[in-house]
């Protein structure tokens, strides 16, 4: 097999398969990371996020730019560099782009945190989980099944890890309304009236 004229195309999957495979690793250390019981290890699973992430990045780069010396595909700058104009699979491929360009704006946006503030900086870095999900998406649409099979040992965990997290929220605020909601048991007895013999 003469691999000369796949040679860009071959290198488009391979980063994009890698992308994926750290990206889904990186948001399962993140969210190792923001667990309670992570404190001692925290600085050590930092290193290795941040790591994961710039690779990735890396990656989704050379996966559309890499794209650009496809003769087949030819899908040219627009085509990589704008979301759903592309011919090739529109909807598939814009939620690439976007998935691509939301992890980079989030992942960067690390080195702004001391500007951007702690809190609010956490509170955007959770939309990570949703460009990670449409780069999911992106990704079952064109994939084989032996390379689903295989990234199904990163991503599920992963995401079983992510739905735990938000699944802990929603019982968290929602005993944390109950507890709002529910009157004091001194205003209870003292609104009722008394029965005299």
């Amino acid at each position: 097999m003469n691999v000369a004229p796949h040679l860009f195309w071959i290198t488009s999957r391979a980063a994009g398969g890698a992308a994926l495979l750290l990206s889904s690793a990186s948001v399962a250390v993140g969210l190792m990371m923001s667990s309670k019981r992570a404190s001692a290890t925290k600085r050590d699973l930092r290193a290795v996020h941040e790591a994961m992430s710039l690779t990735t990045l890396a990656m989704v780069a050379l996966h559309g730019l890499s794209l650009l010396g496809d003769s087949y595909l030819n899908p040219g700058l627009a085509g990589i560099a704008i979301p759903f104009v592309g011919f090739y699979r529109p909807l598939w491929t814009g939620l690439g782009i976007v998935a691509g360009y939301g992890l980079a704006a989030l992942g960067l946006t690390y080195y702004l945190r001391d500007r951007i503030g702690a809190a609010r900086w956490r509170r955007l870095h959770r939309l990570s989980a949703v460009f990670w999900l449409a780069a999911i998406a992106h990704t079952i649409d064109a994939a084989q099944w032996w390379f689903l099979s295989l990234s199904a040992a990163l991503v599920l965990p992963a995401g079983a890890l992510l739905l735990l997290r938000w699944l802990g929220r929603w019982w968290d605020a929602r005993s944390s309304s109950n507890r709002a909601t529910a009157p004091a048991s001194g205003a209870i007895t003292s609104s009722m009236p008394r029965w005299r013999p």
